[in-house]
């Protein structure tokens, strides 16, 4: 897999640090703290929030730092996997993930990938196809919080009347903001993200909602080689 590839693979995946690539070499905020008093650490916050959501339906929806004017609805179920919609700003597509392996619409892929100034052609025989690659992770990578995360009280706020706290990580001039809720149940609310000044605002809701989510069938799919060689994207 190219350079260039791989970074457009993580650059999608805005729910999750550790595929954005914030995790390696990310900094604190001078404002940050790690301790919480009582409620243990940062990285205690996080893993006790991942734990929830990890095992938890959910669906969020809001903006993207992947593309300009674009957004993103998300809907995930521990069983059935993950599923992505991006729409607007010239792009449309969709996302699985399941069993960590992640299903990405051939054009939205071709449109990953041209943000970076690669141009992609799709033939047309490809145009319903979904190109699969395996991160090495599991598919909650696209959602969790980040345990070098740390606390940011001064950006503590409420989220759909509920109190959050902010725990937020960054790199260079990339951050993100995870607005949690730590009481009897340990939530994911809201995800603030700036790439490239490109800002977004990411919104969980419905937990635990039933939601209809089918990974695309076998003869649907393609290797992200195969997909390289067929578009021209080497």
């Amino acid at each position: 897999m190219t350079s260039r590839t791989r970074s457009a693979l993580r650059s999608f995946a805005v729910f999750a640090l550790a595929a954005a690539g914030l995790v390696a070499g990310c900094g604190k905020s001078p404002d940050a703290s790690a301790s919480g008093g009582a409620e243990g650490t940062a990285a205690e916050v996080a893993e006790r929030v991942n734990e929830t959501m990890r095992k938890t339906s959910f669906h969020a929806s809001g903006t993207t730092t992947a593309f300009v004017g674009a957004e993103q609805e998300t809907w995930w179920d521990p069983e059935k996997g993950l599923r992505m919609k991006t729409t607007g700003g010239g792009v449309s597509g969709e996302m699985y993930c399941k069993d960590g392996t992640s299903y990405i619409s051939a054009p939205l892929f071709a449109d990953m990938l041209e943000e970076r100034g690669q141009n992609v052609t799709v033939p047309d025989r490809l145009a319903d196809v979904f190109v699969t690659t395996g991160s090495g992770q599991g598919c909650d990578a696209y959602f969790a919080v980040s345990d070098t995360a740390e606390f940011l009280p001064e950006e503590d706020t409420t989220v759909g009347g509920t109190a959050a706290k902010a725990l937020k990580v960054y790199a260079g001039t990339a951050s993100d903001t995870y607005f949690v809720a730590d009481g009897d149940t340990a939530r994911l609310l809201r995800l603030d993200s700036l790439r490239n000044g490109r800002r977004s605002t990411t919104t969980y809701d419905s937990f635990g909602d039933s939601f209809s989510i089918s990974i695309p069938p076998k003869e649907k799919t393609m290797s992200l080689e195969a997909f390289r060689r067929e578009a021209g994207a080497e």
